[in-house]
Protein backbone atom coordinates (compact mmCIF):
# COMPACT_ATOMS: atom_id res chain seq x y z
CA UNK A 1 0.00 0.00 0.00
CA UNK A 2 1.64 2.74 0.94
CA UNK A 3 -0.75 -0.63 -0.13
CA UNK A 4 -4.35 -2.09 -3.65
CA UNK A 5 -8.27 -4.22 -9.74
CA UNK A 6 -11.89 -5.27 -10.22
CA UNK A 7 -15.30 -5.47 -12.73
CA UNK A 8 -18.83 -5.38 -15.41
CA UNK A 9 -21.16 -3.84 -17.41
CA UNK A 10 -21.79 -1.16 -19.44
CA UNK A 11 -19.47 -2.08 -22.11
CA UNK A 12 -17.07 -3.36 -19.84
CA UNK A 13 -15.98 -7.07 -19.61
CA UNK A 14 -16.23 -9.29 -16.27
CA UNK A 15 -13.79 -11.96 -15.70
CA UNK A 16 -13.32 -14.30 -12.56
CA UNK A 17 -10.26 -14.16 -11.28
CA UNK A 18 -8.59 -17.53 -9.84
CA UNK A 19 -9.21 -17.45 -6.16
CA UNK A 20 -5.67 -17.59 -4.93
CA UNK A 21 -4.49 -14.14 -6.83
CA UNK A 22 -2.93 -11.68 -4.40
CA UNK A 23 -4.73 -9.05 -3.48
CA UNK A 24 -3.47 -6.72 -5.67
CA UNK A 25 -3.02 -6.24 -9.52
CA UNK A 26 -0.85 -8.76 -10.77
CA UNK A 27 1.18 -6.98 -13.67
CA UNK A 28 3.88 -9.38 -12.69
CA UNK A 29 1.79 -11.93 -14.09
CA UNK A 30 0.82 -10.61 -17.70
CA UNK A 31 2.59 -11.63 -20.36
CA UNK A 32 5.77 -10.30 -21.96
CA UNK A 33 4.88 -6.99 -24.36
CA UNK A 34 1.96 -5.59 -22.43
CA UNK A 35 3.44 -2.28 -21.40
CA UNK A 36 5.75 -0.77 -24.10
CA UNK A 37 6.48 3.18 -23.25
CA UNK A 38 3.06 4.50 -23.82
CA UNK A 39 1.57 1.79 -25.15
CA UNK A 40 -1.37 -0.64 -24.40
CA UNK A 41 -2.82 -3.00 -21.83
CA UNK A 42 -2.66 -5.85 -23.91
CA UNK A 43 -1.50 -8.60 -21.29
CA UNK A 44 -3.84 -6.92 -19.13
CA UNK A 45 -6.57 -7.87 -20.84
CA UNK A 46 -5.07 -10.99 -21.39
CA UNK A 47 -5.35 -11.51 -17.57
CA UNK A 48 -8.64 -10.30 -17.14
CA UNK A 49 -10.30 -12.13 -20.14
CA UNK A 50 -13.32 -14.20 -19.97
CA UNK A 51 -12.23 -17.67 -20.35
CA UNK A 52 -13.38 -19.25 -23.62
CA UNK A 53 -16.74 -21.72 -22.79
CA UNK A 54 -14.50 -24.50 -24.24
CA UNK A 55 -12.36 -23.99 -21.46
CA UNK A 56 -15.11 -23.61 -18.77
CA UNK A 57 -16.31 -26.43 -16.64
CA UNK A 58 -19.57 -26.40 -15.89
CA UNK A 59 -19.55 -28.40 -12.48
CA UNK A 60 -18.12 -25.11 -11.12
CA UNK A 61 -20.42 -22.98 -9.27
CA UNK A 62 -21.00 -19.34 -10.85
CA UNK A 63 -18.77 -16.92 -9.46
CA UNK A 64 -20.19 -14.52 -6.81
CA UNK A 65 -20.93 -11.22 -8.09
CA UNK A 66 -18.29 -8.51 -7.24
CA UNK A 67 -19.18 -5.89 -4.71
CA UNK A 68 -19.23 -2.46 -6.37
CA UNK A 69 -17.70 0.77 -4.83
CA UNK A 70 -20.11 4.07 -4.79
CA UNK A 71 -18.33 4.84 -7.76
CA UNK A 72 -18.90 2.26 -10.09
CA UNK A 73 -21.23 4.22 -12.31
CA UNK A 74 -19.02 7.10 -13.00
CA UNK A 75 -16.39 4.80 -13.82
CA UNK A 76 -18.69 2.98 -16.57
CA UNK A 77 -20.33 6.28 -17.72
CA UNK A 78 -15.95 7.28 -18.50
CA UNK A 79 -15.89 4.50 -20.05
CA UNK A 80 -13.79 2.86 -17.41
CA UNK A 81 -12.81 -0.92 -18.33
CA UNK A 82 -13.89 -3.19 -15.40
CA UNK A 83 -12.16 -6.13 -13.63
CA UNK A 84 -12.89 -7.89 -10.48
CA UNK A 85 -9.98 -7.49 -8.31
CA UNK A 86 -10.00 -8.26 -4.61
CA UNK A 87 -13.70 -8.75 -4.77
CA UNK A 88 -15.15 -5.54 -6.30
CA UNK A 89 -15.27 -4.16 -9.38
CA UNK A 90 -12.65 -1.39 -10.55
CA UNK A 91 -11.75 0.16 -13.76
CA UNK A 92 -7.86 -1.20 -15.21
CA UNK A 93 -8.10 1.74 -17.52
CA UNK A 94 -10.02 4.38 -19.11
CA UNK A 95 -11.19 4.30 -22.38
CA UNK A 96 -8.85 4.40 -25.47
CA UNK A 97 -6.02 6.00 -22.76
CA UNK A 98 -3.25 2.93 -22.44
CA UNK A 99 -1.96 1.79 -18.83
CA UNK A 100 1.24 3.47 -20.33
CA UNK A 101 0.07 6.82 -20.98
CA UNK A 102 -1.82 6.95 -18.05
CA UNK A 103 1.01 6.06 -15.95
CA UNK A 104 3.13 8.52 -17.72
CA UNK A 105 0.56 11.45 -17.47
CA UNK A 106 0.64 10.75 -13.76
CA UNK A 107 3.96 11.62 -13.41
CA UNK A 108 4.39 14.77 -15.92
CA UNK A 109 4.71 18.15 -14.96
CA UNK A 110 1.90 20.03 -13.75
CA UNK A 111 -0.35 16.49 -14.11
CA UNK A 112 -2.37 14.09 -11.29
CA UNK A 113 -4.33 11.03 -11.76
CA UNK A 114 -7.56 10.46 -10.08
CA UNK A 115 -7.95 6.46 -8.49
CA UNK A 116 -10.91 4.99 -7.10
CA UNK A 117 -9.32 2.76 -3.75
CA UNK A 118 -12.34 2.83 -2.07
CA UNK A 119 -12.26 -0.79 -2.17
CA UNK A 120 -9.15 -1.03 0.82
CA UNK A 121 -10.58 -1.06 4.19
CA UNK A 122 -10.99 2.42 6.24
CA UNK A 123 -11.34 2.05 9.95
CA UNK A 124 -12.13 3.76 12.84
CA UNK A 125 -10.39 3.14 16.10
CA UNK A 126 -11.60 5.26 19.40
CA UNK A 127 -11.48 5.52 23.16
CA UNK A 128 -8.57 6.61 25.54
CA UNK A 129 -6.85 2.94 24.83
CA UNK A 130 -6.92 3.17 20.79
CA UNK A 131 -3.25 3.32 20.11
CA UNK A 132 -3.14 0.54 22.65
CA UNK A 133 -5.02 -1.71 20.43
CA UNK A 134 -3.22 -0.68 17.64
CA UNK A 135 0.77 -1.43 18.95
CA UNK A 136 -0.65 -4.96 20.33
CA UNK A 137 -0.88 -5.68 16.34
CA UNK A 138 1.88 -3.67 14.70
CA UNK A 139 5.49 -2.86 15.01
CA UNK A 140 4.93 1.07 14.85
CA UNK A 141 5.05 3.84 18.21
CA UNK A 142 1.10 4.93 17.79
CA UNK A 143 1.49 6.51 21.30
CA UNK A 144 4.52 8.65 19.86
CA UNK A 145 2.35 10.14 16.76
CA UNK A 146 1.41 13.96 16.41
CA UNK A 147 -1.87 15.07 16.46
CA UNK A 148 -3.14 14.90 12.78
CA UNK A 149 0.26 13.05 11.65
CA UNK A 150 0.35 9.02 10.39
CA UNK A 151 2.69 6.40 9.43
CA UNK A 152 3.40 3.40 7.52
CA UNK A 153 3.25 0.31 9.73
CA UNK A 154 2.80 -3.79 9.29
CA UNK A 155 0.49 -6.33 11.09
CA UNK A 156 3.02 -8.93 11.85
CA UNK A 157 3.26 -12.90 13.03
CA UNK A 158 3.88 -13.08 16.54
CA UNK A 159 5.65 -16.38 16.19
CA UNK A 160 7.68 -15.94 12.81
CA UNK A 161 7.28 -12.05 12.50
CA UNK A 162 6.03 -12.34 9.10
CA UNK A 163 4.23 -9.35 7.42
CA UNK A 164 0.25 -10.10 7.83
CA UNK A 165 -0.29 -6.95 5.67
CA UNK A 166 0.77 -3.17 5.13
CA UNK A 167 -1.41 -0.20 6.17
CA UNK A 168 -1.45 3.36 7.52
CA UNK A 169 -2.16 4.61 11.04
CA UNK A 170 -3.24 8.26 11.15
CA UNK A 171 -3.52 9.86 15.01
CA UNK A 172 -6.25 12.50 14.43
CA UNK A 173 -7.67 15.61 16.43
CA UNK A 174 -10.78 14.10 16.73
CA UNK A 175 -10.08 10.92 19.30
CA UNK A 176 -9.50 8.63 17.12
CA UNK A 177 -7.07 6.51 14.71
CA UNK A 178 -7.65 6.46 11.14
CA UNK A 179 -6.46 2.92 9.28
CA UNK A 180 -6.39 1.97 5.71
CA UNK A 181 -5.46 -1.60 5.07
CA UNK A 182 -5.21 -3.74 1.79
CA UNK A 183 -8.78 -4.88 0.39
CA UNK A 184 -7.13 -8.33 -0.25
CA UNK A 185 -6.77 -8.80 3.47
CA UNK A 186 -10.52 -7.60 4.90
CA UNK A 187 -11.55 -9.85 6.31
CA UNK A 188 -8.14 -11.09 8.27
CA UNK A 189 -7.49 -7.92 9.34
CA UNK A 190 -10.84 -6.91 10.86
CA UNK A 191 -11.20 -10.08 12.92
CA UNK A 192 -7.05 -8.90 13.40
CA UNK A 193 -8.59 -6.06 15.06
CA UNK A 194 -11.41 -7.72 16.70
CA UNK A 195 -9.78 -10.11 18.36
CA UNK A 196 -7.32 -7.49 19.85
CA UNK A 197 -10.29 -5.05 21.05
CA UNK A 198 -11.89 -8.05 22.50
CA UNK A 199 -8.94 -8.70 24.49
CA UNK A 200 -8.49 -5.02 25.59
CA UNK A 201 -11.76 -5.09 26.70
CA UNK A 202 -11.76 -8.05 29.39
CA UNK A 203 -9.02 -5.82 30.78
CA UNK A 204 -11.04 -3.22 31.13
CA UNK A 205 -9.46 -1.00 28.18
CA UNK A 206 -11.86 1.76 26.64
CA UNK A 207 -11.09 0.90 22.97
CA UNK A 208 -13.69 0.53 20.10
CA UNK A 209 -13.85 -0.30 16.56
CA UNK A 210 -15.52 0.96 13.70
CA UNK A 211 -15.12 -0.24 10.08
CA UNK A 212 -16.19 2.22 7.32
CA UNK A 213 -17.83 0.19 4.65
CA UNK A 214 -17.45 1.49 1.00
CA UNK A 215 -21.05 1.85 0.71
CA UNK A 216 -20.52 4.30 3.56
CA UNK A 217 -17.31 5.36 3.23
CA UNK A 218 -15.04 6.25 -0.70
CA UNK A 219 -11.75 6.91 -0.75
CA UNK A 220 -10.01 8.68 -3.82
CA UNK A 221 -6.21 8.84 -4.20
CA UNK A 222 -5.12 12.11 -6.14
CA UNK A 223 -1.30 11.38 -7.23
CA UNK A 224 1.03 13.82 -9.44
CA UNK A 225 2.68 17.20 -9.48
CA UNK A 226 -0.53 18.87 -10.27
CA UNK A 227 -2.01 17.16 -7.47
CA UNK A 228 -1.40 19.83 -4.38
CA UNK A 229 -3.15 22.66 -7.19
CA UNK A 230 -5.89 21.02 -8.00
CA UNK A 231 -6.65 20.00 -4.71
CA UNK A 232 -6.07 23.39 -3.45
CA UNK A 233 -8.58 24.90 -6.08
CA UNK A 234 -11.85 23.40 -4.17
CA UNK A 235 -10.82 22.48 -0.56
CA UNK A 236 -11.40 24.60 2.08
CA UNK A 237 -10.35 24.75 6.03
CA UNK A 238 -6.58 23.34 5.06
CA UNK A 239 -3.32 25.02 4.09
CA UNK A 240 -2.34 22.56 1.04
CA UNK A 241 1.55 23.86 1.26
CA UNK A 242 1.44 23.38 5.24
CA UNK A 243 -0.05 19.53 5.06
CA UNK A 244 3.34 17.51 4.58
CA UNK A 245 3.86 14.11 3.60
CA UNK A 246 2.15 11.80 5.97
CA UNK A 247 -0.08 14.63 7.74
CA UNK A 248 -3.74 14.29 7.81
CA UNK A 249 -6.60 16.79 8.89
CA UNK A 250 -9.98 17.47 7.96
CA UNK A 251 -11.48 19.04 5.32
CA UNK A 252 -14.13 20.32 3.50
CA UNK A 253 -13.10 19.07 -0.40
CA UNK A 254 -15.62 20.74 -3.26
CA UNK A 255 -18.61 21.43 -0.28
CA UNK A 256 -18.20 17.86 1.26
CA UNK A 257 -16.49 16.85 4.29
CA UNK A 258 -13.51 14.70 3.83
CA UNK A 259 -10.42 13.85 5.69
CA UNK A 260 -7.18 14.92 3.63
CA UNK A 261 -3.47 12.64 4.44
CA UNK A 262 -0.58 13.81 1.97
CA UNK A 263 0.62 10.34 1.04
CA UNK A 264 -0.06 7.49 -2.24
CA UNK A 265 1.37 4.74 -3.59
CA UNK A 266 2.97 6.00 -7.03
CA UNK A 267 6.36 7.95 -5.17
CA UNK A 268 4.32 11.44 -6.32
CA UNK A 269 3.22 13.86 -4.50
CA UNK A 270 -0.59 13.45 -3.81
CA UNK A 271 -3.51 13.07 -1.30
CA UNK A 272 -5.95 10.47 -0.24
CA UNK A 273 -9.45 11.56 0.56
CA UNK A 274 -11.57 10.15 2.32
CA UNK A 275 -15.34 10.59 2.25
CA UNK A 276 -19.26 10.00 2.83
CA UNK A 277 -19.85 7.71 -0.42
CA UNK A 278 -22.93 10.01 -1.27
CA UNK A 279 -20.67 12.66 -1.53
CA UNK A 280 -17.80 10.96 -3.87
CA UNK A 281 -18.56 11.50 -7.19
CA UNK A 282 -18.97 14.82 -6.67
CA UNK A 283 -15.59 15.22 -5.55
CA UNK A 284 -14.64 13.09 -8.12
CA UNK A 285 -16.26 15.40 -10.81
CA UNK A 286 -15.08 19.01 -9.19
CA UNK A 287 -11.18 17.43 -9.13
CA UNK A 288 -11.67 16.63 -12.61
CA UNK A 289 -12.77 20.30 -13.68
CA UNK A 290 -9.99 21.86 -12.21
CA UNK A 291 -8.84 24.16 -14.92
CA UNK A 292 -5.22 25.03 -12.97
CA UNK A 293 -3.70 21.49 -13.15
CA UNK A 294 -4.42 18.14 -15.81
CA UNK A 295 -6.10 15.96 -13.74
CA UNK A 296 -7.71 12.87 -15.59
CA UNK A 297 -8.35 9.55 -14.33
CA UNK A 298 -6.79 6.32 -14.17
CA UNK A 299 -7.03 2.92 -13.03
CA UNK A 300 -4.89 0.00 -11.58
CA UNK A 301 -2.94 -0.58 -14.14
CA UNK A 302 -0.91 2.28 -13.97
CA UNK A 303 -1.39 2.02 -10.26
CA UNK A 304 0.81 -0.97 -10.30
CA UNK A 305 3.25 0.05 -12.43
CA UNK A 306 3.41 3.31 -11.02
CA UNK A 307 4.23 1.89 -7.73
CA UNK A 308 6.67 -1.26 -8.96
CA UNK A 309 8.65 2.06 -10.45
CA UNK A 310 8.70 3.87 -6.60
CA UNK A 311 10.19 0.35 -5.36
CA UNK A 312 7.01 0.12 -2.91
CA UNK A 313 5.79 -3.28 -2.05
CA UNK A 314 2.79 -4.67 -3.16
CA UNK A 315 1.19 -6.94 -0.58
CA UNK A 316 0.58 -10.76 -1.22
CA UNK A 317 3.60 -10.45 -4.18
CA UNK A 318 6.40 -8.65 -2.58
CA UNK A 319 5.78 -9.15 1.24
CA UNK A 320 3.41 -11.99 3.03
CA UNK A 321 3.44 -14.02 6.07
CA UNK A 322 6.61 -15.71 5.17
CA UNK A 323 8.62 -12.20 4.61
CA UNK A 324 9.86 -10.18 7.75
CA UNK A 325 10.18 -6.31 7.63
CA UNK A 326 14.13 -6.76 7.58
CA UNK A 327 13.86 -9.31 4.70
CA UNK A 328 12.17 -6.75 2.94
CA UNK A 329 13.92 -3.82 3.29
CA UNK A 330 11.44 -2.16 5.61
CA UNK A 331 13.28 -2.48 9.20
CA UNK A 332 12.57 1.08 9.73
CA UNK A 333 8.55 0.48 9.95
CA UNK A 334 10.36 -0.98 13.72
CA UNK A 335 9.98 2.18 15.81
CA UNK A 336 13.20 2.77 17.95
CA UNK A 337 10.63 2.58 21.07
CA UNK A 338 9.59 -0.86 20.01
CA UNK A 339 12.66 -1.98 19.44
CA UNK A 340 14.44 -0.95 22.54
CA UNK A 341 10.69 -2.23 24.61
CA UNK A 342 10.84 -5.54 22.57
CA UNK A 343 7.15 -5.60 22.66
CA UNK A 344 5.90 -5.63 19.65
CA UNK A 345 4.42 -9.66 17.77
CA UNK A 346 7.79 -11.67 16.15
CA UNK A 347 9.87 -9.10 18.66
CA UNK A 348 12.79 -11.97 19.12
CA UNK A 349 12.62 -13.22 14.99
CA UNK A 350 12.95 -9.41 13.97
CA UNK A 351 15.33 -8.01 16.22
CA UNK A 352 17.40 -11.19 16.37
CA UNK A 353 17.42 -10.66 12.19
CA UNK A 354 18.20 -6.44 12.62
CA UNK A 355 21.47 -7.52 15.08
CA UNK A 356 22.88 -10.70 12.79
CA UNK A 357 21.30 -9.68 9.22
CA UNK A 358 18.73 -11.82 7.14
CA UNK A 359 19.24 -14.64 5.06
CA UNK A 360 18.09 -12.86 2.20
CA UNK A 361 16.80 -9.45 1.23
CA UNK A 362 14.54 -7.68 -0.89
CA UNK A 363 16.50 -6.45 -4.18
CA UNK A 364 15.68 -4.46 -7.36
CA UNK A 365 16.55 -5.72 -10.67
CA UNK A 366 17.29 -4.36 -14.44
CA UNK A 367 18.15 -5.88 -17.79
CA UNK A 368 22.10 -5.47 -18.95
CA UNK A 369 21.12 -6.97 -22.01
CA UNK A 370 17.39 -6.84 -24.35
CA UNK A 371 14.78 -9.47 -23.41
CA UNK A 372 11.98 -10.56 -22.34
CA UNK A 373 10.53 -9.00 -18.83
CA UNK A 374 10.91 -11.20 -15.64
CA UNK A 375 7.63 -11.70 -14.19
CA UNK A 376 6.74 -12.87 -10.30
CA UNK A 377 8.12 -16.10 -9.57
CA UNK A 378 10.95 -15.71 -12.55
CA UNK A 379 14.14 -18.01 -10.76
CA UNK A 380 17.65 -15.63 -9.92
CA UNK A 381 20.77 -17.63 -10.15
CA UNK A 382 24.23 -16.16 -9.76
CA UNK A 383 26.19 -15.07 -12.73
CA UNK A 384 28.23 -17.97 -13.67
CA UNK A 385 26.35 -20.58 -11.42
CA UNK A 386 23.59 -20.97 -13.46
CA UNK A 387 23.75 -25.31 -13.43
CA UNK A 388 23.73 -24.69 -9.32
CA UNK A 389 20.67 -23.96 -7.11
CA UNK A 390 18.74 -20.35 -7.78
CA UNK A 391 19.67 -18.46 -5.20
CA UNK A 392 16.29 -15.96 -5.14
CA UNK A 393 13.29 -15.26 -7.09
CA UNK A 394 11.62 -12.62 -8.55
CA UNK A 395 8.24 -11.32 -6.96
CA UNK A 396 7.05 -8.36 -9.08
CA UNK A 397 8.42 -7.18 -12.51
CA UNK A 398 7.18 -4.65 -15.41
CA UNK A 399 8.52 -3.06 -18.36
CA UNK A 400 9.27 0.22 -17.05
CA UNK A 401 6.86 3.40 -18.85
CA UNK A 402 9.36 5.71 -17.47
CA UNK A 403 12.59 4.34 -17.96
CA UNK A 404 11.59 2.20 -21.03
CA UNK A 405 13.19 -0.96 -20.09
CA UNK A 406 12.45 -3.48 -17.72
CA UNK A 407 12.26 -3.67 -14.30
CA UNK A 408 11.74 -6.41 -11.50
CA UNK A 409 11.64 -6.67 -7.64
CA UNK A 410 13.11 -9.62 -6.01
CA UNK A 411 14.83 -11.36 -2.88
CA UNK A 412 18.19 -12.74 -3.33
CA UNK A 413 20.34 -14.43 -0.30
CA UNK A 414 22.34 -12.01 1.38
CA UNK A 415 25.59 -12.56 -0.13
CA UNK A 416 24.31 -11.69 -3.56
CA UNK A 417 22.18 -7.96 -2.54
CA UNK A 418 25.27 -5.62 -3.46
CA UNK A 419 23.85 -3.37 -5.93
CA UNK A 420 25.57 -3.63 -9.27
CA UNK A 421 25.90 -7.24 -8.70
CA UNK A 422 25.30 -9.64 -12.21
CA UNK A 423 22.66 -12.06 -11.67
CA UNK A 424 21.14 -14.37 -13.95
CA UNK A 425 17.37 -14.49 -14.50
CA UNK A 426 15.37 -17.52 -16.16
CA UNK A 427 13.15 -16.26 -18.34
CA UNK A 428 10.82 -18.25 -20.53
CA UNK A 429 13.54 -20.91 -20.09
CA UNK A 430 16.41 -18.82 -21.28
CA UNK A 431 18.83 -16.96 -19.16
CA UNK A 432 18.33 -12.66 -19.19
CA UNK A 433 21.67 -10.88 -17.36
CA UNK A 434 20.71 -8.42 -14.98
CA UNK A 435 21.86 -6.97 -12.52
CA UNK A 436 20.76 -5.74 -8.74
CA UNK A 437 19.54 -1.98 -8.75
CA UNK A 438 19.04 0.67 -5.81
CA UNK A 439 15.24 1.02 -5.39
CA UNK A 440 13.42 3.26 -5.62
CA UNK A 441 13.69 2.85 -9.84
CA UNK A 442 12.84 6.61 -10.41
CA UNK A 443 13.04 9.92 -8.61
CA UNK A 444 10.25 10.14 -6.08
CA UNK A 445 8.50 13.57 -4.98
CA UNK A 446 6.81 13.08 -1.31
CA UNK A 447 6.24 16.86 0.07
CA UNK A 448 8.41 16.21 2.86
CA UNK A 449 8.42 19.06 5.78
CA UNK A 450 11.61 20.66 6.24
CA UNK A 451 14.10 19.83 8.68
Amino acid sequence: MLASCARLRGGAVLAPLPAALPAALPAANAPAGQQRRGGGARGLHAIYAVKSKRNASSALPPPTAPARTALYDFHVDHNGKMVPFAGFALPVQYGAVSIGDSHLHTRAAGSASLFDVSHMLQTEVRGKDRSALMEALTTADVQGLAPDSGTLTVFTDATTGGILDDLIVCSTTEDKLFVVSNAGRRQHDQKLMLEAEQRLRAQGKDVSLRFLEPDEQSLLALQGPGAAKALSAIAEGVDVDKLYFMRTTSAKVAGAPCRVTRCGYTGEDGFEISMASEDARKVAEALLDVKSAAVQLAGLGARDSLRLEAGLCLYGSDIDISTTPVEAGLAWLVAKRRREAADFPGAAVILRQLKEGPLRRRVGLVPVERGPPARSHTAIYAKGKENEDAIGEVTSGCPSPSLGHAIAIGYVQTPHHKVGSEVQLLVRNKFVRAKISKMPFVATHYYMAPK
